[in-house]
């Protein structure tokens, strides 16, 4: 198990701009104009469970996870990000995950109330800060219902699910490790492990290393997750 990092340094964030943007084509180009950029170093800490939910962050290079560690000290993993996704966005005033660096990321930071203040003056930023709302709720939702299905299938829909969000056709690179996939998808890392020789030995995948991976054969994972 990964050990909670503390390394967050607030002070660039509190030079982050607030004022709104003259014009802007979305929230994404918001959040470019408003926000400062800041870096973290892999296992840092962006920002803190039960922490104020005072800053939007748009993610630009690298991977994010957001955990929480449960009381009998085990880790929940609630979602990952990858480059170009927005997070830190929280129904209530405070968070309710840590989030972390997976690698060396880069982050442009802005304040919420600013993001809110401008979605009431623009309808599009207003519309996409639902959408990206809507997305998240999405996710979790999907999130919980993969964690009943068995083994197989949890592994077989979170590989389909890293090929979309990260955007790659049949072959790409893992950014986080086997122990966060099996945080993620409540499992041991043994049984991921096993899992994924399992549909290497039947061709739907193919694994060069630890973390590159070839999907052989999408359909047959995708009836594995229906």
């Amino acid at each position: 198990m990964l050990a909670h990092t503390t390394n967050f340094a607030p002070a660039p964030v509190r030079n982050a701009r607030t004022a709104p943007p003259a014009a802007t084509h979305g929230l994404a180009d918001a959040l470019d104009m408003m926000g400062a950029p800041m870096t973290f170093k892999r296992n840092a800490e962006i920002y803190g469970e039960n922490e104020p939910a005072e800053y939007l962050y748009k993610l630009v290079k690298g991977a994010v996870r957001t955990s929480k560690f449960l009381d009998d000290g085990r880790r929940q993993i609630g979602d990952f990000y990858m480059p170009g996704d927005i997070f830190g966005l929280e129904a209530a005033a405070e968070h309710t995950f840590s989030a972390e660096a997976i690698s060396d990321v880069q982050v442009i930071v802005v304040k919420r109330s600013a993001v809110e203040a401008l979605a009431v003056r623009d309808n599009d930023v207003a519309r996409q800060l639902w959408t990206m709302t809507r997305r998240e709720l999405q996710r979790m939702q999907d999130h919980i219902l993969l964690l009943i299905k068995t083994a197989q299938e949890r592994v077989a829909g979170f590989l389909l699910e890293m090929a979309n969000r990260i955007k790659a056709r049949d072959e790409f690179d893992l950014p986080m490790s086997r122990q966060d996939i099996a945080d993620y998808l409540g499992l041991t890392i043994e049984t991921v492990s096993r899992t994924l020789t399992s549909l290497e030995n039947s061709a739907a995948i193919a694994l060069p290393s630890s973390r590159r991976v070839v999907l052989r054969n999408r359909a047959a994972l995708a009836r594995m997750n229906a």
